[in-house]
């Protein structure tokens, strides 16, 4: 076994049942996937809450975000000939797609990593508009001269894209609107900028031709984005054979640049693996993960909404310790640390 992480003893840290739902027509179905900061003390998580509607006799309904980022609800017949509902998680009403479950991202803070609540001051995030009609998830954070650049995937009819919103507080948002557009996700920023430029690590999709694969892109103001590299494909046979996407904002260290990833298979198993990004080009690979360094063990990973996932977009570091904030399942958030070090070294084998 490769698994290098330590879990800690009372995952999960936040489960459905520890949040009120965002309104009463509605019911939270997952908490997964937190983005991670620091701020004014405080340990913060940007947590994605995904919900459904109260089910209605003879009707099927579905969430969508109006442009004030208020939620309304559709109410379909069950037997509507237009209707087809054969997929739980995607219906399709008159030649229209319509998820089943919408996500928004609820801010949470805690003194000691742990313990983690909601303050009156700081909003919770809804997705607005065209482009996020159909929520807002999987958000990453990063730091940059004192300005926290959040990139998240924004879902809508028209697709899949990365948005950025930026602030100095957590009270007043930048919206910067869709800076890689679809089909695209999993994007975080450098929190130094290389070059005088900033760097982001993306992943567009293309499965006809191509694949889900990690690139990379460069910047000079953070949001109009250029000289995209593809960095890391998927390999078979290995535990990221059908998809791979970045975590949070690369570590630098002495040897290089530390990216953690997820990594899928075709069964849908999610690890977390790493690379190794040169310091002055991180366009260069010096090192991936041959096998993981984080897989689906425990109960709680293995089961649960969407069962064998860890997945992660959030992290602190401090000297060698990562606190690796992931979400289990895709029904929890947990908590799991690793030694710097010992992903390095787990490189070079």
């Amino acid at each position: 076994m490769t698994d290098i992480a330590n879990r800690y003893s009372e995952n999960p840290l936040l489960s459905p049942k520890d949040l009120k739902p965002s309104n009463k027509n509605m019911l939270i179905e997952c908490l997964l996937n937190p983005g991670t900061f620091e701020f004014n003390g405080k340990i913060g998580l940007l947590v994605r809450v995904a919900e459904r509607t109260v089910k209605k006799d003879g009707l099927i309904s579905v969430p969508f975000y109006n442009d004030f980022g208020k939620v309304e609800i559709l109410d379909f017949k069950l037997d509507d000939p237009k209707l087809d509902a054969s997929d739980a998680r995607v219906i399709n009403y008159d030649g229209v797609d319509y998820l089943t479950t919408i996500s928004h991202l609820r801010l949470l803070f805690s003194d000691d990593g742990i313990t983690f609540s909601e303050l009156e001051e700081y909003p919770a995030l809804f997705g607005e508009g065209e482009y996020e009609s159909y929520g807002i998830e999987d958000c990453r954070v990063s730091k940059v001269d004192g300005v926290y650049y959040l990139t998240y995937t924004m879902v809508s009819p028209n697709g899949v894209g990365v948005g950025l919103r930026t602030t100095r507080d957590w009270k007043d948002f930048d919206k910067k609107g869709m800076i890689f557009s679809p089909h695209n996700k999993d994007c975080t920023i450098f929190e130094e900028k290389i070059n005088n430029k900033f760097y982001a690590l993306h992943r567009p999709s293309s499965p006809e031709l191509g694949g889900n694969y990690i690139w990379i892109a460069e910047s000079p103001d953070g949001i109009h984005w250029g000289n995209h590299k593809c960095i890391s494909k998927t390999r078979t046979s290995k535990f990221d054979s059908k998809r791979l996407g970045a975590g949070a904002s690369p570590i630098k260290t002495k040897d290089g640049w530390l990216a953690i990833y997820h990594g899928a298979t075709e069964k849908n198993r999610y690890c977390l693996g790493a690379l190794l990004l040169d310091l002055k080009d991180p366009s260069i690979v010096i090192a991936r993960s041959e096998e993981p360094i984080m897989e689906p063990l425990a109960e709680y990973e293995k089961t649960g909404f969407f069962g064998n996932v860890v997945f992660t977009n959030g992290h602190l570091v401090n000297g060698d310790e990562i606190s690796v904030y992931y979400g289990a399942s895709d029904e929890h958030v947990c908590l799991a640390t690793l030694s710097i070090e010992s992903i390095l070294k787990s490189l070079k084998k």
